[in-house]
């Protein structure tokens, strides 16, 4: 993890952040830009082709060739961007299920003897069932056994900037934490994203799967400005709604706020906060952080987003049996 940069302290000079340096709204990359990573030409041979067996034995050899993945979702080949988009999403959802083993905490489906709703388990049933035939009585709450998922103890709300300086790659990286988030805390997750405005691509209570939120993100386009007071306000307002104890919003950002707000006092105000930078634009994340007492950490490769997350959660000033 690269190390915070000195910090001005609280209540000094504010520094006005510098302008975003992302593609206006709608630019794409071409070909002749893409063709400049040396993988390029084995994993899309021709106009609208990608070779996902080339791009299988490239991520094999070089885990950096994802990067390259992660920018031709933005390609002017349409073709090309749509595939990019599909196979980045099916790789990120296959890298956060391959961690799922080691996160602990995640709700999970459980029994209940003679609760008044749940899911009826018909085998674990039977046996109370037959009781009641036997004894010559109606069958009664207690004679069944339902499931129930047991209450979360973690609630996500997962912010996305999706303002002029996010690129394939950074949004490869929120799409991998919305998707560790997923495993974790299937009921109770959020996903927003944010530049000018406010979107909830996912409300903390939804069907909406990890998939569709993993291909959603893939396909923002970087533009605009970022107004994150705003943003944090509105996960600040879907954590309200959670029933598990801690709630943690996960910030995706370079954090470089191009309006005069109050950020920081927002930040303050949640229960709990994390910040995810790109590692090669970092420093007003951790002047945020230091600022709001935030936990943070840098992001070099797209697909290790899960692992940052982790490290973070696991370091909660707050003791709790989730992370034990």
């Amino acid at each position: 993890m690269t190390g915070p940069p000195a910090a001005q302290a609280a209540g000094g000079p504010r520094q006005r952040p510098g302008p975003k340096s992302g593609r206006p709204e709608g630019k794409t990359v071409g070909r002749h830009e893409l063709a400049h990573h040396p993988r390029f030409a084995e994993i899309s041979p021709e106009l609208g082709v990608l070779d996902e067996q080339a791009a299988g034995l490239a991520l094999a050899r070089d885990p950096a060739a994802f990067e390259l993945l992660a920018a031709m979702t933005t390609a002017t080949d349409e073709r090309l961007r749509a595939a990019a988009i599909s196979l980045s999403s099916r790789i990120v959802l296959d890298r956060a299920r391959a961690g799922r083993d080691s996160m602990r905490g995640i709700s999970r489906l459980r029994p209940a003897r003679g609760a008044a709703d749940g899911d009826l388990d018909i085998d674990a049933s039977i046996d109370g069932v037959s009781a009641a035939r036997i004894e010559a009585r109606p069958v009664v709450h207690d004679d069944l056994t339902t499931m129930h998922w047991a209450r979360p103890r973690t609630a996500f709300a997962v912010v996305v900037d999706r303002s002029g300086s996010m690129n394939g790659p950074r949004l490869a990286a929120a799409a991998t934490v919305a998707a560790a988030c997923a495993l974790r805390s299937p009921q109770e997750h959020a996903v927003l994203s944010f530049a000018a405005t406010v979107d909830v691509i996912r409300p903390l209570v939804s069907d909406i799967t990890p998939a569709a939120v993993a291909e959603r993100l893939l396909r923002l386009r970087g533009h605009g400005v970022t107004r994150l007071a705003d943003a944090l306000q509105a996960a600040g307002g879907q954590l309200a709604q959670a029933r598990a104890r801690r709630r943690v919003v996960i910030l995706l950002s370079d954090c470089r706020s191009t309006d005069d707000d109050d950020t920081v006092e927002t930040a303050r105000s949640l229960p709990e906060l994390i910040i995810l930078a790109p590692a090669d634009d970092h420093e007003q994340a951790a002047h945020l952080a230091h600022l709001s007492g935030a936990r943070w950490d840098t992001i070099t490769h797209p697909l290790d987003a899960g692992a940052a997350l982790d490290r973070l959660l696991g370091r909660s000033g707050e003791p709790d049996p989730e992370f034990r």
